[in-house]
């Protein structure tokens, strides 16, 4: 009895103790109900809690008023939503809580870091039955009470094709400049993606960079007065260095990307736009070449250009034939220098013409996206094609 005494003491302690733990962790100390709970706004950040699926993450690009850019990220848990969103011009995130209705109408409540709410959007949630990405577009309001609470201003924000697993995270950098003196300004913006324990995020975010320093650097230097050269009026229409993006596909082992680039220099008739594309082999760690996606020795360029001629010839039709025939079977004859600017989607490959190749200027770009299904006998197994052309 001697030996087991102390045992049993040791264990009421024991016991004891979880009990006031236990009580304890119920104390009122919990976040207002105001706030968005931060428990699924981890889900988000990549904290705690259970880990959402590959799908429940969705990324949105859009704007609010007349110019400013947004980034939103939200987890939709049945009809309930958090997540985040950021302006580019400022970076610093605020929290976002609401619901979605079986009608699509939804309210999201905005939250500063202290929890205070700051404003509501309020819209529609569609779902595009074609590629099955989502919209949300309404109008964004301060909190009832407020100064100029019944001042609405309109918002609008695309999904991108995003589908990275948990703890990665996609990010917009900005490279913007202006010169007074020289009269030029720089307004570039370029992903950047992160995971954890994925090295091949780094190289894909060096290329991505360095591609984009690299024009900037030329623009820059085409802007250099040459010797002798008179200053350039100060209020005179300047020149002007635009670039953009958007993801065709991010997923963990294939990225696609188009850039949108515009320039212009001062004195020209009109500015200077072309796509540029790039396709990157996450899984193993580099630049996709368009022969990479099929069989050795296939003739697939023959195949997507005899569809994009088809296709453009369609378009041009509903367009009131704004391209016409000969610019088009030049420009989408079957050569390795009109399908430079290409991308990988879900549904089929994405062929860009940039303006002039296919028409007039005043046509515009165009755009092609050859099915999977028309390739299908060309795409090489082993490629990164293969997991779409089923």
């Amino acid at each position: 009895m001697k030996t087991k005494l102390p045992l049993l003491l040791i264990l009421l302690i024991i016991l004891s103790g979880c009990k006031k733990n236990n009580q304890s962790s119920s104390a009122p100390n919990a976040p207002s109900s105001s706030a968005p709970p931060q428990s699924q706004l981890n889900h988000i950040e990549g904290g705690g809690g259970a880990t959402p699926t590959l799908a429940e993450i969705k990324y949105f690009k859009g704007t609010i008023g007349d110019s400013l850019d947004l980034q939103m990220k939200l987890l939709k848990t049945g009809d309930q939503i958090t997540g985040s969103y950021y302006y580019l011009k400022v970076g610093t995130k605020i929290d976002l809580k609401g619901s979605v209705d079986k009608d699509g109408n939804v309210t999201i409540d905005e939250y500063d870091t202290a929890g205070k709410q700051t404003g509501t959007f309020k819209g529609l949630w569609k779902t595009d039955a074609e590629d099955g990405l989502i919209t949300i577009a309404g109008n964004w309001s301060k909190p009832a009470g407020e100064k100029a609470d019944d001042k609405k201003t309109a918002f609008s924000v695309h999904e991108e094709p995003i589908m990275l697993s948990y703890g990665s995270d996609v990010v917009t950098k900005q490279i913007k400049e202006s010169n007074k003196k020289l009269v030029y300004e720089i307004a570039a913006q370029y992903p950047e993606i992160t995971g954890a324990g994925n090295t091949n995020f780094d190289k894909f975010n060096q290329l991505v960079r360095a591609s984009i320093t690299k024009k900037v650097a030329g623009f820059k230097k085409e802007m250099a007065p040459e010797e002798g050269e008179e200053d350039r009026p100060e209020n005179s229409m300047g020149s002007d260095l635009t670039i953009g993006y958007d993801f065709d596909l991010a997923q963990d082992d294939l990225i696609s990307l188009t850039f949108s680039v515009s320039s212009y220099y001062q004195g020209a008739a009109h500015p200077n736009s072309y796509s540029e594309t790039i396709n990157y082999d996450l899984k193993n760690g580099k630049l996709l070449k368009l022969a990479d996606l099929f069989k050795p020795g296939a003739k697939y360029l023959p195949a997507i250009s005899a569809y994009c001629i088809d296709d453009l010839k369609k378009q041009s039709k509903e367009k009131d034939g704004i391209l016409d025939d000969d610019s088009i079977k030049s420009g989408a004859a079957p050569t390795v220098k009109n399908y430079q600017s290409w991308t990988i989607g879900r549904k089929g490959l994405g062929i860009n013409f940039d303006p002039y190749q296919v028409g007039p200027y005043a046509a515009g770009p165009q755009y092609v996206v050859v099915p999977y299904s028309t390739l299908k006998d060309l795409i090489n197994p082993d490629g990164p094609l293969a997991q779409f052309a089923k």
